[in-house]
């Protein structure tokens, strides 16, 4: 039996050689025998996400850290993509100072639960001052503290069939991410920014923070999560709203 290291080398190598040599077929081959197809791997780009996830995931430790920052380094200024859903469950939730909102978890999972915002503060909290890249061309450094993804999957017993969480906010804009990120060290539930309750324009009540994607991957204003084997037939089955408009489902820095 090979090694992980030089089973790596050989995916390694089969990938750059099928980018090299303009054979993006093999490419996709070679990452679905491994299991790195993302669900949005149809249409004319398909083959380019395929290779663009299939690498970063052969080429980086699964392990591997956003950079952190200190805190003399937090941004003065930190922009906001859009303002906070105009619906009626967020609006009489976001009255109310989310004392009625709940976060749903359930799916492949032993144990499904609805976890209010004063209880998961009760829960290890974690904070890093990362910084958080947008695809519109801004970008700005803060701190998030919450509590980390992976402490309420080990609470909820994640089934081992599971291989995307899902989530679900007030608005349209939901989103997904694999195992590898949900179970990340930096991957956060946030509820604090810059020392401070998250304020209603970066997601209050509770926001996906994930370091190591462009900032649309940190879905603001969540509402669930879900625990899926496949993302086929979720929504249009592409993993997230945002290929619709053109963006990728990974977007990995």
């Amino acid at each position: 039996m090979s090694s992980p290291l030089s089973r790596r080398k050989l995916i390694t190598t089969g990938l750059a050689t099928a980018a090299g040599v303009s054979g993006l077929g093999v490419a996709g081959i070679l990452a679905e025998r491994y299991g790195l197809i993302p669900p949005d791997h149809g249409g004319i780009f398909g083959a380019g996400e395929t290779l663009t996830y299939a690498a970063q995931r052969i080429l980086m430790s699964r392990h591997s850290l956003a950079r952190e920052f200190n805190r003399s380094e937090i941004s003065k200024v930190i922009p906001v993509s859009g303002p906070p859903p105009t619906t009626d469950p967020y609006q009489r939730d976001l009255a109310g100072k989310f004392a009625n909102w709940r976060l749903t978890v359930d799916g492949l999972v032993s144990r499904p639960t609805s976890l209010s915002l004063e209880e998961l503060k009760r829960l290890p909290m974690r904070s890093n001052i990362t910084h958080q890249a947008c695809e519109e061309g801004w970008s700005f450094i803060a701190e998030w503290a919450g509590v980390p993804l992976s402490y309420v999957l080990n609470l909820v017993g994640v089934d081992p069939r599971a291989k995307f969480v899902v989530l679900y906010p007030y608005d349209s804009l939901w989103d997904s991410i694999d195992m590898l990120d949900a179970w990340h060290p930096q991957t956060l539930l946030a509820y604090g920014l810059n020392g401070n309750e998250l304020p209603s324009p970066h997601g209050a009540p509770l926001r996906l923070r994930v370091p190591r994607q462009l900032g649309y991957k940190s879905i603001k204003y969540l509402s669930r999560i879900t625990l899926t084997d496949s993302l086929k037939n979720v929504g249009d089955g592409q993993g997230s709203a945002e290929p619709a408009s053109g963006y990728s489902w990974f977007a990995g820095i």
